[in-house]
C-alpha cells in the first residue's frame, strides 16, 4: 500500500463542524491519510491493519467497539470495491480522515456502477456487506453514502462520531 499523504480534508457531508481546536490549532490526531492498493483479495487484510496501525499511530481516541466496527466497515467496502470493481479499477484508494469529533473512512474505485444495499435474503451467503456497513454506521450514530467521482468513478464513505451516540 502507498500513502499518498495527508492534510485537512473536508468534514463529514451533514455533519456538524467539530467544536475544540480551529484548523490553526488542530489536535495531534486530526488529518487526512490515503492509501493507495491493487484491486486483489490481499489489499483487504492490508487496508484493514493500515487503519488500525493508523489509529494508533496517531493517538485517536477511538473505542474498542468503534474500532471493531471502523475495521469491518473497511473490510467489507474494499471487499466490494475488489469483487465488484476490479475489472475496471484496476486500483483502489482507501482514506481515513480523522477530525476533532468524528472519523471518516471512504473507499474509491473507478468503476461506474453505484452498488445498494441489499435486503436481507437468508437463502443467501453474500450480498449484505453494504447493508452491514449501513447497519455499523447508524448504530453508531454516523453517516454512509456512495456518491460518484469526477472521473466517473465512485466513492462509498462512512463517518462515525468519535464519542458515543447520545440517544434520545
Amino acid at each position: 500500500m502507498d500513502d499518498d499523504g495527508r492534510g485537512f480534508g473536508p468534514r463529514p457531508e451533514g455533519g456538524a463542524a467539530p467544536l475544540g481546536p480551529g484548523p490553526e490549532d488542530p489536535l495531534p490526531y486530526e488529518g487526512v491519510w490515503r492509501f493507495t492498493a491493487p484491486a486483489v483479495e490481499a489489499s483487504v487484510p492490508q487496508a484493514r491493519h493500515a487503519v488500525r496501525d493508523l489509529l494508533l499511530r496517531q493517538g485517536v481516541p477511538v473505542s474498542d467497539d468503534l474500532a471493531q466496527g471502523l475495521l469491518l466497515i473497511v473490510s467489507e467496502l474494499v471487499t466490494n470495491a475488489v469483487k465488484h470493481a476490479a475489472v475496471l479499477s484496476p486500483t483502489i484508494a482507501v482514506e481515513l480522515a480523522v477530525g476533532a469529533e468524528w472519523l471518516r473512512v471512504s473507499v474509491e474505485d473507478n468503476h461506474p456502477y453505484r452498488p445498494t444495499a441489499l435486503e436481507t435474503d437468508h437463502g443467501r451467503t453474500g450480498g449484505r456487506g453494504l447493508l452491514l456497513v449501513r447497519e455499523i454506521t447508524r448504530e453508531a450514530g454516523g453517516l454512509c453514502e456512495v456518491e460518484y467521482t469526477a472521473s466517473g468513478g465512485k466513492v462509498i464513505w462512512a463517518a462515525l462520531p468519535l464519542k458515543p451516540a447520545r440517544f434520545a
